[in-house]
């Protein structure tokens, strides 16, 4: 699939060394982050102060970045690579290399017959059958708007695929900003977050629609699932930091939310906010920074949101109708400046996450264990994290224990010895957990038991 062109041929090109180089700097500091540097005499970060950051109304609004460690995460290489874990039933574990050469994979779903989708950050939707990366993309894509931390985001089946073959992706569309244009004078473009439905034919998407379309511009991650109740959840991300932070907030904005639709992407009636004036009506919670997950839990079948914060306050939020969860206001982490985002990480009427990491380790992709390959890990909860403290080549996947009660007793960081940033985890249908590297280099991975602990 050829991504189809927004721009005339010289401007296209400017534009992909543009993205190239943005691409790169976000990947040097894995996380979402805003487009401007802080103010002065504070290190610049990235670029000039924009006027309307010398001054933030609240600590997350600052837009500055402290300069980052500029440290390139190493090769992978082709493995297998035999680690170990603190689970004594689950001591040695084996990573295989699934498929290579995928530029920054962002989500994976599979098809009742084994066939794994693999969507690439960078408008690609890629096939893997019997362990072989197919070559050649997916055809019947929608225009995608690939910059920055915009592109394709998720893909979901349909809980009933076997009948209607719908697959759903989330992917930030072309969308020019009425009355503006670009220094050199065309149109200027941003990307909306959207929802597609489409119909697989075995090969390639067909009759592609747009289903949900937010009007939510300047947004990043993505995130969408299927329900109990047989409705789509989706996240929409707001800007990690700057004015655009407050949209969060703003009941009459899609940014900073998660929305429930129907699967034919209309509004239920039921929703929490359906009727009352100056609030969308899709908008199931607020409040958030970005959503990078949508893991149902499996016994109380509630979603689990992972949100990656600022410097350090990362969270895990149950998703709950209507409910708060407190950013731009409250938050247990700091601006990437140092100062705190909030005195205190809660106020009355927000929700205070489920867990939370300080330093941050840029959460993202997440699952539930419930397989039989390892049984050590059942009601296990993994997410993948970008980097730790702001240090490159710090990259994991999160193992978190609970109690009966979903209370967190225990976490484990696994697979820091790849020094690769993880992007997703899925439990795959024969029982094993899939990561995605979110590399440039991006690599699909697959973890299988190893030889069983030696006896003493």
């Amino acid at each position: 699939m050829l991504l189809r062109a927004t721009a005339t041929a010289g401007a296209l090109a400017v534009l992909i060394v543009l993205s190239q180089l943005q691409t790169t700097a976000q990947q040097g500091t894995g996380r979402a982050a805003g487009a401007a540097g802080g103010a002065a005499p504070a290190p610049a970060g990235r670029g000039q102060v924009r006027p309307e950051c010398a001054n933030p109304v609240i600590p997350a609004a600052e837009c500055g970045i402290w300069p980052g460690v500029n440290w390139a995460d190493p090769p992978l290489g082709p493995g297998p690579f035999l680690l170990q874990t603190a689970v004594p039933q689950h001591r040695n574990i084996k990573v295989v290399v699934v498929a290579a050469g995928l530029n920054q994979p962002w989500s994976m779903a599979w098809l009742p017959d084994g066939t794994m989708l693999v969507t690439e950050r960078v408008g690609r939707l890629r096939v893997i059958r019997n362990g072989v990366l197919d070559p050649n993309p997916v055809a019947g894509l929608p225009e995608i708007r690939v910059q920055g931390l915009e592109g394709l985001m998720d893909v979901v089946v349909h809980p009933r695929f076997a009948e209607n073959r719908w697959i759903y992706i989330a992917y930030h569309k072309p969308s020019p900003v009425p009355g503006a244009t670009t220094p050199g004078g065309n149109p200027l473009i941003e990307g909306e977050s959207v929802l597609a439905r489409g119909t697989w034919d075995g090969k390639a998407l067909v009759d592609v629609k747009d289903i949900f379309r937010s009007g939510a511009t300047r947004t990043e991650s993505s995130r969408i699932g299927f329900g109990r109740d047989g409705m789509l959840y989706m996240t929409v991300s707001a800007s990690g930091t700057g004015p655009d932070v407050l949209r969060s907030a703003d009941l009459n904005d899609y940014a900073g939310k998660t929305v429930r639709l129907r699967d034919d992407g209309t509004i239920p009636p039921d929703n929490p906010f359906v009727g009352k004036p100056g609030h969308k009506p899709g908008i199931y919670t607020y409040g958030h920074r970005n959503g990078h997950s949508m893991a149902l839990n499996p016994e109380t079948g509630q979603f689990w949101v992972t949100e990656m914060g600022p410097d350090g306050g990362d969270e895990v939020n149950i998703l709950k109708p209507g409910a708060n969860y407190g950013w731009p206001y409250v938050s247990f982490g700091r601006n990437y400046m140092g100062p705190r985002i909030s005195a205190a990480p809660y106020k009355e009427g927000t929700e205070l996450p489920w867990v939370v990491w300080v330093p941050s380790i840029s959460t993202t992709g997440a699952t539930f264990y419930t397989g039989d390959r390892f049984p050590g890990w059942r009601r296990n909860f993994f997410v993948g994290g970008l980097r730790e403290g702001e240090t490159p080549r710090t990259g994991q996947l999160v193992r978190i224990e609970f109690n009966e009660r979903w209370e967190e007793v225990r976490r484990e960081p696994l697979l820091r010895d790849l020094h690769q940033r993880i992007r997703d985890v899925r439990q795959g249908p024969d029982g094993l957990l899939y990561v995605a590297t979110g590399e440039n280099a991006g690599a699909v991975l697959r973890i299988e038991p190893g030889q069983p602990a030696a006896e003493r």
